[in-house]
């Protein structure tokens, strides 16, 4: 058992490194328009280790998204660099993205300035189509599948931000059936039973012996591998290509102008 006057000693010491590690303070002035650390060397350099340290387990080593948005696309998507900086601050309410009060704002910067190195280039097409009738476009094909804001299916990811984290050109590929890389959880999965009956759905879990996945009719159902005659990971999405011969080129603009809009319950994120 440790001495009184060791755990005394302890405290003093516990004492003395809090008092040389200082908490950021709040914010109390609106950051800069722009990031005054973008393009130097050194500050991106900070914010990779920040970046790999405290983002990637939701948004991935690449940047490209795992659980969270692709942030390779923000900027492309019409986010302002003052805007993302509060969004790392303050966070996102209701989803999981949290609040980094702590942060010195060097630091956010730091992040950002690295991030702005891995970013996709800002579409030069201006803003076209009318986002009331990509709306109804949207409830009639996407909400049995994907949710907004709370309202919808959830076999797809949830789009809610798309706006703030997919750039046009990356949403008119998804749509037109591109093949591109599945997000984790919802990777297609066509499970085969011993009497030759298929099970498709979306992949949640998987370890060396069981699968869970939700299925069509988005219940969540585990599976035993040895009890499967196949497992076998889809390599074309659940969601079927819009072609022109479903989608008009006048509609997937317009489609595409409501997904624009879509930046999360805060209407005002920039």
């Amino acid at each position: 058992m440790a001495s009184v006057a060791t755990v005394a000693l302890l405290a003093i010491l516990g004492a003395g490194l809090s008092a040389q590690q200082p908490t950021p303070a709040p914010i109390t002035k609106a950051p800069a328009a722009t990031n005054p650390l973008q393009g130097d060397e050194a500050a991106i350099k900070y914010g990779m280790g920040l970046f790999r340290s405290r983002c990637a387990d939701c948004h991935g080593v690449d940047a490209r998204g795992v659980r969270s948005p692709d942030l390779t696309q923000v900027w492309a998507s019409g986010r302002t660099d003052e805007g993302l900086f509060l969004t790392v601050k303050n966070g996102v309410p209701n989803t999981e993205m949290p609040a980094n009060a702590r942060m010195f704002d060097h630091e956010v910067w730091q992040v950002l300035a690295y991030l702005r190195t891995l970013a996709a280039p800002a579409s030069t097409d201006p803003p076209r189509g009318n986002a009331e009738n990509g709306q109804r476009l949207y409830r009639a094909n996407c909400a049995s599948c994907h949710r907004v804001n709370g309202v919808g299916g959830r076999l797809g990811p949830d789009l809610s931000r798309i706006g703030s984290a997919r750039a046009r050109d990356a949403m008119v590929r998804r749509i037109r059936g591109a093949v591109e890389d599945f997000r984790p959880g919802y990777e297609p999965v066509t499970l085969t039973q011993d009497n030759g009956q298929a099970i498709h759905g979306v992949k949640k879990n998987e370890d060396l012996f069981s699968v869970q996945i939700m299925d069509t009719r988005e219940r969540i159902q585990g599976y035993e591998k040895d009890k499967m005659k196949e497992v076998a990971n889809d390599t074309k999405s659940a969601m079927p290509p819009f072609g022109t011969d479903r989608l008009s080129a006048s509609d997937l603009d317009d489609v595409v102008r409501y997904l624009q809009t879509l930046r999360g319950f805060d209407t005002a994120v920039k």
